[in-house]
């Protein structure tokens, strides 16, 4: 699927969401409260066939939180990077993909252990290797007097 067929196709799923030519795949973000919808469409419309979730990232902005999905087609041979941002970096919160791709579940809970971004709808949101006491390690105004971690 070429990059206008693939804005056509996601135009026709969610007009908020913005298609770009990233440096090494095709990049899509979409607003956070379009993202769960979006997903499912991209995993099961045959002519995406998004059947497998390479990873889930989270990343810390000045003011807001982001969540970058490395979707693939094993059947169409084919990347998509799929992006959304919280509403509020104090309180960030997404939809879980959990239900559309299992291997999200420990990701999620990764994401949510290192930054802090609760998965509204997961199954088991809790820290996966970190105590309460540590806080979020990997946002940037992370502080830990104990350990002498300063940003």
């Amino acid at each position: 699927m070429s990059l206008e067929d693939l804005n056509t196709f996601i135009q026709s799923i969610e007009p908020a969401a913005e298609v770009v030519q990233g440096k090494q795949f095709p990049e899509v973000m979409v607003p956070d409260d379009r993202l769960h919808q979006l997903a499912l469409e991209l995993k099961e419309n045959p002519s995406t066939a998004m059947d497998y979730l390479i990873c889930l990232t989270g990343a810390d902005f000045e003011d807001h939180m982001k969540v970058i999905y490395h979707l693939e087609s094993t059947v169409h041979n084919t990347v998509l990077v799929l992006k959304t941002k919280t509403l509020s970096r104090i309180n960030p919160v997404l939809p879980t993909v959990c239900d559309i791709w299992q291997t999200a579940e420990f990701h999620e809970r990764e994401v949510f252990d290192l930054l802090g971004i609760r998965f509204k709808g997961h199954p088991d949101m809790r820290r996966l290797f970190l105590s309460e006491e540590w806080g979020f390690p990997l946002r940037k105004d992370y502080v830990d007097e104990v350990r002498i971690v300063d940003r």
